[in-house]
């Protein structure tokens, strides 16, 4: 049964930050596109992704979808740096289709080039929505910590994504409360509004990676487990961070065209509607 149609939005926005944005309307486009033989390809754009042009005078007034790039330890133990970590994971393909699905399904003005930043305070400044894929072997430096706390606190909003097991949430865990020691990682349930604010979903989704699904039809990659969604809020409740874990939305957008069972069960599903209800609740709260 696919997503519900999402309800109409009349909410204003509040977030200071965001004055650029715009309120979102999901149009009547339907997820058709997928479906024309889409694969990914590893280049810096795939030539069957979409390109739209941003007019000049608001290069500056659209959303653009940062990924943080970060360092990490090996599988081996060793220190990985960038090449050893997973900041990378599902790029560029994940990131420029749902750009494209944002700039097709609702009336936000998107940034249809993919926006990789460093965590530090002056990258971070211009980008207040920022996402982090597969940190089950992330480690913050001493100065990331406090850049990122203090974007966070002062108005940014993170998405984390793509990490299994409890070894990785264990290190996951580890390095963000070096971020908040004194704030909390509180689990959402179904009948929180970031899981009804555009798309009205009735399960919280486990998405699996392509390549685990194919294989046994499983949607715990590596009998990891159910899925969680945590997220972290400052001192007045807004939210902050949301956090996915045993879930993997990047495969959702990334590999949307290369098989139709995928594409119908995961990404039309649940990949782009939580991604469009994660952007929206983080815009307008």
């Amino acid at each position: 049964m696919p997503a519900s149609s999402p309800r109409p939005i009349a909410r204003r926005l509040r977030s200071p930050w965001l004055v650029w944005a715009l309120i979102f309307a999901v149009t009547g486009a339907a997820f058709s596109y997928a479906q024309r033989g889409r694969r990914g390809q590893r280049e810096e754009r795939p030539r069957s992704v979409p390109q739209w042009e941003v007019d000049d005078n608001f290069q500056h007034d659209v959303f653009s979808f940062a990924r943080l790039r970060y360092d990490s330890w090996s599988g081996g133990g060793g220190w990985g740096g960038r090449r050893g970590g997973g900041w990378a994971t599902d790029a560029p393909e994940a990131d420029l289709n749902l750009m494209f699905r944002l700039q097709q399904m609702t009336s936000l003005k998107v940034n249809p080039e993919p926006t990789y930043i460093d965590i530090e305070a002056e990258q971070l400044r211009h980008y207040p929505f920022v996402y982090m894929v597969e940190p089950g072997r992330l480690t913050f430096r001493d100065a990331q910590v406090v850049a990122l706390r203090d974007h966070l606190l002062n108005g940014g909003f993170l998405m984390v994504d793509d990490f299994w097991g409890n070894e990785q949430w264990q290190n996951f865990r580890y390095e963000i409360e070096r971020v908040f020691p004194d704030l909390p990682l509180v689990e959402l349930e179904i009948d929180h509004p970031i899981f009804h604010s555009v798309f009205d979903l009735d399960i919280k989704p486990q998405i699996p990676s392509i390549n685990s699904f194919m294989y046994d039809g499983s949607t715990s990659e590596r009998n990891s487990g159910p899925v969680h969604y945590w997220a972290i809020f400052d001192a007045k409740g807004r939210m902050m961070a949301f956090i996915g874990h045993n879930t993997d939305l990047g495969d959702g957008w990334e590999r949307e065209g290369e098989d139709p069972t995928y594409f119908e069960r995961f990404s039309e599903r649940y990949a782009y509607p939580l991604a469009i209800n994660i952007i929206y609740y983080a815009m307008t709260h």
